[in-house]
């Protein structure tokens, strides 16, 4: 047993300095004779900056060229405003909300019968999506809410009262909703959106008609 053991601790040594050798830049090859192993120093050779140079422009291409996998629920990315007015205009817009709303589609995923008054506080924690059904602004990254992208936010507008709908009907989380009440308070302020009231005409002659009839009786 002795004997194993002073192999083995000579094997360790050998490996521990083989360690040190690698982090100061030299390497230590091992060679098996009859008479046990045995290490013999080699030094690296110099490298020229020259082909250090090249090896970085090689390891940088390399880089470049892979392409970086888009992460679906990943919003990091800063969307500008002009983006999102042409996307609105864009025939891919088209095609995945056709002439619908963009939370008309929306359904909300709650437990039970009935959904709960308040939704969600926020669906991006951390710059990810932390929820499987993120709400109609936050499931789709170019849909930026601005005072600039007015025909966003007409969407968000009840044509009857001119009031931004509730979060009941819109599906927004809380914090997107805060955000669409700025921006649309902000393009009042404006002049970019406004609300006439509907006129309504009266057939006053009916009812005063009837009144006519009435009094002469």
């Amino acid at each position: 047993m002795s004997v194993f053991r002073l192999i083995g601790g000579e094997i360790i040594s050998i490996y521990r300095h083989s360690l040190l050798a690698i982090g100061t830049g030299s390497v230590r090859q091992f060679s098996v004779s009859k008479h046990g192993l045995q290490a013999a120093n080699t030094e690296k050779e110099p490298v020229d900056a020259e082909s250090a140079a090249e090896e970085e422009t090689l390891q940088e291409s390399d880089t470049t060229r892979r392409p970086v996998e888009d992460d679906p629920k990943d919003r990091t990315r800063v969307v500008p405003v002009e983006t999102s007015i042409r996307y609105l205009a864009s025939e891919a817009y088209r095609q995945t909300y056709q002439d619908d709303p963009v939370w008309k589609q929306y359904r909300r995923n709650h437990k039970g019968a009935y959904p709960p008054k308040l939704t969600r506080k926020t669906c991006v924690r951390k710059g990810r999506i932390s929820t499987g059904n993120p709400c109609p602004i936050c499931r789709d990254e170019y849909l930026v809410l601005d005072h600039n992208n007015t025909e966003l936010l007409k969407q968000f507008i009840s044509p009857q009262t001119g009031e931004v709908l509730s979060y009941r009907v819109t599906g927004l989380c809380q914090k997107k909703h805060l955000q669409l009440l700025v921006a649309v308070e902000r393009a009042m302020d404006r002049g970019m959106l406004t609300f006439d009231v509907p006129f309504r005409e009266y057939d006053y002659s009916e009812y005063y008609g009837v009144q006519e009839g009435k009094s002469s009786k």
